[in-house]
């Protein structure tokens, strides 16, 4: 239980900062702007090779993490079936499926994992899907989808090469798959400047909020109530399902499958919105209101399963 309260806690602190610097206009007119590009151009391409270049990509072949994607597929695969049945376009509607099933594994999954799972690298598998399989495909359809760009075959097969997340993402594993170590001179200003993504991420979020209408009102009502409940209630159920019925997991292992499910939509989804200008709103409210709801949730699937 205190895991999950310490991670929201820390979020919402953060978020308040850049609500508070946005409501005094201290960065100026583009701070949000900066922020979003700092930390999508700079920032997060840091921080996913450093996590990436020293991670252990034996994990992929888990069981546990097998229930993750399968989770993952099932509740983004509803939310593009629902966007493509009434239009809401490429782009909007990949965000729509980001927010139904990219969980927020990182600033508010690692200490939850340590506090309600009692291991950080619990939260590493779901981590590791999102960074080397998810983010590079989501940001790839997003590249294409943005001004109906179209070209050659090997133009579009190397769209992830153009994308600093993608590149990010590919270069850390490239590092990790050879087993090379990264010298500490290269590695050291890298993780300096990875540690400003989630902060940078948070701040723009709250920033945002600023002169924003209140959720679930307007024409975005009712995808954001398709990924909230999606992400807050329909993933942590088909985790459950698969991991209980047909990977006969129990106890710790059902556990971790299920809580890592249940986080909430993943802040840095914002930026991706941001940077690329479609379903802004979207993500934002997406990400505002499921984190609100999966409280309730969290708490009770470690009273449940705990």
């Amino acid at each position: 239980m205190q895991g999950v309260l310490t991670g929201f806690a820390v979020i919402a602190v953060v978020i308040a900062v850049g609500y508070v610097l946005g409501l005094r206009g201290h960065l100026g007119p583009q701070g949000r702007e900066v922020l979003t590009k700092l930390a999508f151009h700079v920032a997060s391409p840091a921080l996913l090779f450093t996590t990436l270049a020293t991670a252990d990509l034996s994990v992929i072949f888990s069981s546990r993490l097998l229930v993750t994607a399968l989770s993952t597929v099932v509740v983004a695969g509803v939310f593009v079936a629902v966007g493509v049945a009434r239009r809401w376009g490429g782009g909007r509607t990949t965000i729509g499926a980001l927010c139904s099933g990219y969980v927020n594994s990182g600033n508010l999954g690692i200490p939850i994992a340590v506090y309600v799972l009692g291991d950080a690298s619990l939260v590493a598998p779901v981590l590791l899907l999102q960074l080397v399989l998810v983010t590079p495909v989501a940001v790839t359809i997003l590249d294409l989808s943005r001004g109906g760009r179209t070209g050659p075959l090997w133009r579009v097969l190397l769209t992830p090469l153009r994308n600093p997340i993608a590149l990010g993402s590919l270069a850390g594993v490239a590092v990790a798959a050879s087993g090379v170590r990264v010298p500490d001179a290269v590695m050291d200003p890298v993780t300096l400047i990875g540690n400003m993504s989630v902060p940078a991420v948070l701040l723009a979020f709250g920033i945002g909020l600023c002169g924003s209408t209140v959720p679930l009102r307007g024409v975005e009502r009712r995808p954001v109530l398709l990924a909230v409940a999606l992400k807050t209630v329909g993933q942590p159920a088909v985790a459950w399902a698969l991991a209980s019925g047909v990977f006969g997991l129990r106890g710790a292992q059902l556990l971790d499958v299920v809580v890592t499910s249940a986080l909430p939509a993943a802040q840095n989804l914002y930026t991706y919105a941001s940077t690329y200008g479609v379903g802004e709103r979207l993500a934002r409210d997406a990400i505002l209101v499921s984190t609100v709801v999966s409280v309730p949730v969290l708490v009770g699937v470690a009273a449940v399963l705990g």
